[in-house]
């Protein structure tokens, strides 16, 4: 039941992005990104995809407490942390990994022998394919996530 519903949030975070434009550039204003935080917030989800372009996407998300550690398998993340501080955990192994949403995708309960630091507004993240990642611990963190998914040739 909890994988059903985790999923069908999933689905209602992404159903409202608009697609990303082929023949011209797009902003998004300070503004809109900080409404995206407060709408976060106020309805307990943690993530607001913000423009999809089918291999990549740009994301809005806010996470209390931990979130569950994943390893992505031709997927790259850029966090652009925005407001808060947490820590987070990168390299290693995955805890009681099991298969996650999608191809090469999976989750795990934590991550033993990675690297754990402090990360807070103003800090970039770079996760490769392949690299469990995941926020350890947080009282709240607001963060751009650009997803970049590896083509065929790649």
């Amino acid at each position: 039941m909890a994988i059903a519903l985790l999923s069908t949030q999933a689905i209602a975070q992404t159903a409202g992005a608009p697609p990303a434009p082929k023949d011209s550039a797009m902003d998004m204003s300070l503004a809109e990104l900080e409404a995206a935080a407060e709408h976060l917030k106020e309805a307990g989800i943690s993530t607001k995809r913000m423009l999809e372009g089918g291999i990549f996407s740009v994301n809005v998300r806010h996470i209390q407490g931990a979130e569950t550690a994943l390893q992505h398998g031709r997927i790259s993340e850029i966090w652009v942390i925005r407001e808060g501080s947490g820590i987070v955990s990168t390299g290693g192994e995955l805890v009681d990994q099991e298969a996650g949403s999608g191809p090469g995708e999976f989750r795990g309960s934590a991550i033993r022998g990675g690297h754990e630091r402090l990360i807070q507004a103003g800090d970039v993240v770079f996760v490769p394919p392949g690299v469990p990642h995941g926020i350890k611990q947080t009282d709240s963190i607001v963060y751009l996530n650009i997803r970049f998914e590896l083509r065929d040739e790649d």
